[in-house]
Order: C-alpha cells, then sequence, then structure tokens
C-alpha cells in the first residue's frame, strides 16, 4: 500500500487518530476481510493481536493507554467507539467523537497513547473487537476510568436525532 496517510484522518477531530476503510472481498466461497498490513502508513510495529467479545448492549471502557496504540476494526457485530483526547498539550485535548464500526462500516481505526477509548455494541448479536497493537498488553501501562463517571463528559444512552 502506497496511501498517504494524510488521506486516512478524515471523520476524526483527534490528532493522531486515523481511520482506513477496509477491503472485504466475497465470493461464493465466502469473504477475506482485511484488516491492517506493515506496508500501511499507519502501521508502527507488531505487539500483540487479540480478540475481545462484547455481548448486545455491553459498554468497555474507558480505557487510556500510556504505551500501546491501538488498531481496532470490527468483523462482526456492531459497536459505537468513543475516543476522548486526554493529552496534555494536544491541539485537540477534550474532543470527544463517536465512530460507528462494524458489519456496515467495515474499517480500522488507530487509537494512539493518551487517547481514552470504549464502546458500546449495537444489534442483536454480540461484537467481535479485533486489536493489533504495537506492543504486548501489560497491567501497569493502562488506566481505566468509569464508563458513568463525570470525567469524561459522555452518555452512553442511545440517541434519537
Amino acid at each position: 500500500m502506497t496511501e498517504d496517510i494524510s488521506k486516512l484522518t478524515q471523520g476524526s477531530k483527534i490528532e493522531g487518530v486515523y481511520v482506513q476503510p477496509l477491503r472485504k472481498i466475497c465470493d461464493e466461497r465466502g469473504m477475506i476481510m482485511h484488516m491492517l498490513r506493515n506496508d500501511s502508513p499507519i502501521f508502527t510495529k507488531f505487539g500483540e493481536v487479540y480478540f475481545s467479545e462484547a455481548m448486545p448492549g455491553a459498554i468497555k471502557g474507558w480505557h487510556i493507554h500510556r504505551e500501546q496504540t491501538q488498531h481496532y476494526c470490527v468483523p462482526y457485530g456492531m459497536i459505537k467507539l468513543v475516543l476522548c483526547d486526554m493529552r496534555e498539550g494536544s491541539p485537540s485535548k477534550g474532543v470527544i467523537e463517536e465512530h460507528f464500526l462494524g458489519e456496515n462500516n467495515y474499517a480500522l481505526i488507530r487509537i494512539p497513547v493518551g487517547v481514552a477509548n470504549g464502546y458500546k455494541t449495537y444489534g442483536l448479536k454480540p461484537a467481535l473487537v479485533a486489536n493489533c497493537a504495537d506492543q504486548p498488553h501489560g497491567a501497569d501501562e493502562m488506566d481505566r476510568i468509569d464508563p458513568f463517571s463525570d470525567e469524561i463528559d459522555y452518555c452512553w444512552d442511545l440517541k434519537h436525532m
């Protein structure tokens, strides 16, 4: 891939967050779903890949990594991924944004160090969240905030507009 990383910033107001649409290749035998390649402009290095299942309506968050960059995609189900820039000195500090990821919007999102993230599963089936992190998980490098804490001004309720 020779994509220019500046083209991947569309859809995010948070410094260092990149959103990249992903390919699904379907035929009568099934489907191939791309996630992340080492020649992608947003790839830094490989640490570990893990999967997280979330049941319908479940909220997982808030997580703030101090050392690990996340690369999320959702091959099955749908989530609302919410990001909040918590980094001191960041030009986007305090910005909160939502990204809907999954079967209906198959994309990769890079979440840099210091950006709080959490997600809520939508629909009637579980969601499978894949994360290709740039380093293995370490229990001491992540902070957690209760998803209903006032520390991040966000309401997880369904919005009827």
